[in-house]
């Protein structure tokens, strides 16, 4: 498969569809998942195109982790977890459902189980108080 351009993750990078924005620098952003797995449960898209990490530059995948990084300390910090999830999925058969490389950010709570990836849609309203609370953090 080649990189779709036309994919969601793209055109929310390009402003087309909006997104609950965490955090923004020139490599990559992060946003929260309008499917989400748990509450505060945020995604970092790279802006280069690439369909997953294979297909990810070396300088992508560096400005990613760091990016990942600042952003799960902030959903530490924000949220109190009790820990955090990293995910990424490259290819269908292994769960990836937009080809457009991009990590999960799962703050977890013991005793509370994961909704199923990719189902049960929120909206903005129900996560900008908890993506306020993860900026703020940053």
């Amino acid at each position: 498969m080649s990189y779709d351009p036309n994919n969601i993750f793209a055109k929310i990078l390009r402003g087309e569809i909006p997104c609950v924005k965490v955090y923004e620098d020139d490599k990559s952003l992060a946003f929260m998942d309008v499917m989400p797995q748990a509450p505060g449960h945020t995604l970092v898209v790279s802006k280069e195109a690439a369909e997953n990490i294979l297909d990810l530059s070396a300088e992508g995948l560096a400005a990613m982790m760091a990016t990942i990084q600042k952003v799960a300390k902030a959903v530490k910090k924000g949220l109190m977890p009790d820990g955090i999830v990293l995910t990424q999925f490259n290819g269908a058969a292994a769960g990836q459902t937009v080809f457009h490389v991009h990590f999960h950010i799962i703050p977890r709570h013991e005793h509370q189980a994961l909704a199923p990836h990719a189902r049960g849609m929120v909206d903005a309203a129900t996560l900008e108080p908890i993506a306020a609370k993860i900026r703020s953090a940053l």
